[in-house]
């Protein structure tokens, strides 16, 4: 029952970690196209607001419940595939530490934007970029560490003798 229980909670993780950055990936895309620093401002509040209380959470509780599971089913934290996973998690740690302050930067920038009734400054601009660049691999280091996780390859990394 512990286990049903920790794999419950593990792939629900997952999903909000997944769905969440897909979701903010895609609402922000496309308030950024409108160019209505009004509606980039609002968008992002909301996007911050979701990181913090979803996607926060869940990078959280995964490397509890994860480590929880490896235990309970007596896995090695030295196979390939875990190892891979921790990995690939702290690449996307990485990469979404630095996002979530872009986000509340664009957020300020386009909220002043639009306070003032002016244009979004270049700095936004080149922050978005920025953000873009680092969701790219951000999202398929998640991508990957759900293939991992269904798949659990036998992967080799380290010799024994």
């Amino acid at each position: 029952m512990l286990y049903l229980l920790l794999k419950y909670v593990h792939v629900i993780g997952a999903a909000i970690l997944f769905g969440t950055g897909a979701g903010i990936a895609f609402f922000m895309l496309m308030a950024h196209f409108t160019g209505k620093a009004a509606v980039i401002a609002g968008v992002a509040r909301i996007v911050v607001i979701a990181d913090l209380l979803f996607t926060a959470t869940a990078v959280v509780l995964q490397p509890i419940t994860g480590m929880a599971l490896v235990w309970n089913v007596g896995y090695s934290l030295a196979e390939g595939w875990i190892v891979l996973s921790i990995i690939l998690y702290l690449v996307t740690g990485a990469f979404w530490l630095p996002v979530v302050w872009m986000q509340m930067r664009m957020r300020a920038l386009a909220e002043t934007a639009a306070a003032h009734n002016k244009p979004l400054p270049p700095a936004y601009h080149k922050l978005f970029w920025t953000w873009f660049a680092f969701g790219l691999p951000a999202f398929a280091s998640v991508a990957g560490i759900l293939w991992l996780m269904i798949a659990r390859p036998s992967i080799t990394l380290f010799a024994t003798t």
